[in-house]
Formats: structure tokens, C-alpha cells, sequence
């Protein structure tokens, strides 16, 4: 690969997780896929980030390793972060990824900041990672040992300096894959998740823990509740269940699903909300609403907007306008 192609590789690398302000992640272009973060924190008031050392190459880099059989980039960025250096993060916006070759082979990792308390202590693991440094983002810079590593920081920097780098998630869910419509003979409401989509439904679980939402809503039918059930579960959330992202109210009053939704986003908190594909596009309308009309346009505008199971991410900023900064689409499981 000349550099002229290595260029255009990192150009695409970059626009697609950006397109995390809106774009599916397309894993396949590359022959080797990593994920990882920047931590980052406030300390007396001045922006400090953390690097860490890698005794095997001997050099400065950001925690970040290859996905694991069945991972998503999502899942992964936790893991390699909490490995490397004993550090639980959730993720923040979506950063420049990097992409470079490894001797024949492409290689892309995908990079969010994880806002991290100043009081954290952090363990690196001996093997992976024997030092770490809170720095500044101009010493970071200097430290970097690979010059692809300054892009996600230089992303950060500009969100800090912009106000835009501490936010809220709103994710939005449709549901898993339910049984087929036309063999279910009960109410519409009672139709179940298939056998597929109750283990999409663990997998969604799984994949929420990189936002981690601490509130629940749902339409209150049978297969949104199946979905998000086990992550609500399992951090013992309360469900919140809305009328209004049911088929049936969408159908008869779309308006007040926008209203519903919209509340929803106007409490600034991190929440994940499931519903269904017919008003999908009533929430993308609220979605676009509180964006930029640029960051609109990478919107899904086509149905079915998102496979079964799959997800939207929305960082949203406390009182910014628009309050939306990044989206981001994830499918977390395929049978």
C-alpha cells in the first residue's frame, strides 16, 4: 500500500466513525479491527488525558487491543481498557479512528473518550501496559510514539474546547427479531421475541454496557419489554413504560410519540429507550430536531432505519444548541 492509498485509508477510517455521527461501522475493510479509548479527565480545572506504556514495543500509545471472536468494537474498547489498565469507563463521543498497515495488512482501531473521576486509581496489568501518565494534551502529543495517535486526540481537544466533550447518551432501540407476524394469531401487543431474538436481546444487554443508561423506557409491548428486559435487569433499573412508541398509538397519534420522545430527551440524562420500526421515524425526527441539519443528513432515512436489535447512540450536551453532538449505529448480534 503506497502512502497516497494509506492516506485515503485513514481518511475513510476517520469519516466512518465519525459518521458515528451517523454511519454503520464497516469492519470488513480491514483486515485487522482494534478498539479503545481515550481516558480523560479534569484536574484543577485543566484538561489531562492518559497515556499508557507498552513494554513489548516500548512505546506511548492509548489503551486499546483487537476485538475478540463475537466482540463488538463496542464491547472491545471496554474490555482492552479494563485489561490494560484495570479501569471501567463508558464511552463518551465517538473519536477519529486510526488506520495504518501491519506488514501486509490493514489495521483500524476505533477510539471514544471515557470521562474518568480524578480519584480513580489506575493498575496497569504488568504485561500489556508497566506504566501509565496523566498529561496534558501538548505533552501528550510530544509522547505519542505513533503519529496515527495524535488524530483522536486532536478530536478530544476540539471537544473540549468547544464544550462539547462531557455528555449525556440517549440510545434508542428497536427491538429484537419477534416471531413472524403472520403465524401469531393473540393480540399484536403479546408477540413475542423469537428464539434469534431473545439472544439478540442478550446481546443488546451486553452491548449497553459501553453507555451504561441508567434509566429505561419501552413500549410497553411484549417484544420491546423482552429486549431491554435483561439489562434492565440486571443493573435492577425500573422500566418506564410509554403508550405512546407502541404500532397502534403511533398509527393513530404519531404526535404524541414526538412529544414523548422529546421529554424524554429533555430530562439530559443517560437513557436507553426501545421501540419499533414503524416509529422509528418519528424518533429520528426527533433525533434530527435537536442536531445540526449536517449531522441530520447521516440520519438513517430509509425503512426499515435499523435492523432488528440494533441501536442508535445520541450524545447529547447539557443546554447546548443543538444539543445533539455525534450519533453513532451499532448492530450487536447476527445469527
Amino acid at each position: 500500500m503506497n502512502e497516497s492509498e494509506l492516506r485515503d485509508t485513514r481518511t475513510r477510517a476517520r469519516d466512518i466513525i465519525r459518521s458515528a455521527d451517523a454511519e454503520e461501522i464497516r469492519l470488513g475493510e480491514y483486515d485487522i479491527v482494534a478498539a479503545g479509548a481515550i481516558p480523560w479527565r479534569l484536574k484543577d480545572g485543566k484538561l489531562q488525558v492518559l497515556l499508557i506504556h507498552r513494554p513489548k514495543y516500548d512505546d506511548w500509545s492509548w489503551p486499546k487491543g483487537k476485538l475478540d471472536q463475537g466482540e463488538s468494537i463496542a464491547e472491545c474498547a471496554l474490555r482492552e481498557v479494563r485489561e490494560e489498565i484495570g479501569l471501567r469507563i463508558t464511552l463518551g463521543i465517538p473519536l477519529s479512528a486510526t488506520a495504518y498497515t501491519v506488514g501486509q495488512k490493514t489495521k483500524v482501531v476505533y477510539y471514544w473518550a471515557a470521562k474518568t473521576d480524578p480519584q480513580t486509581v489506575i493498575e496497569p496489568d504488568g504485561a500489556e501496559c508497566d506504566e501509565t501518565r496523566w498529561v496534558s494534551p501538548k505533552k501528550a502529543a510530544r509522547m505519542l510514539s505513533a503519529a496515527t495517535d495524535n488524530q483522536p486526540l486532536d478530536d478530544l481537544v476540539r471537544a473540549h474546547d468547544a464544550g462539547v466533550l462531557d455528555t449525556h447518551p440517549v440510545l434508542i432501540v428497536r427491538h429484537a427479531k419477534a416471531k413472524p407476524r403472520g403465524k401469531w394469531t393473540r393480540a399484536e401487543g403479546d408477540r413475542p421475541l423469537a428464539a434469534t431474538g431473545r439472544r439478540q436481546a442478550q446481546a443488546v444487554s451486553r452491548m449497553l454496557e459501553a453507555w451504561k443508561p441508567m434509566h429505561v423506557a419501552s413500549s410497553p409491548w411484549m417484544r420491546c419489554v423482552q429486549t431491554i428486559t435483561p439489562y434492565a435487569a440486571l443493573h435492577a433499573l425500573n422500566l418506564k413504560s410509554i403508550k405512546a412508541l407502541t404500532e397502534h398509538a403511533v398509527t393513530r397519534k404519531p404526535e404524541r410519540a414526538r412529544k414523548a420522545v422529546q421529554k424524554l430527551f429533555d430530562k439530559y440524562r443517560s437513557q436507553v429507550i426501545c421501540t419499533h420500526r414503524p416509529v422509528l421515524p418519528f424518533v429520528l425526527e426527533v433525533l434530527a430536531k435537536n442536531s445540526t441539519a449536517e449531522l441530520a443528513q447521516a440520519l438513517p432515512d430509509q425503512d426499515p432505519y435499523l435492523e432488528p436489535g440494533s441501536l442508535i447512540v445520541a450524545q447529547q450536551v447539557q443546554a447546548g444548541k443543538p444539543r445533539i453532538v455525534s450519533f453513532e449505529i451499532h448492530t450487536p448480534y447476527h445469527d
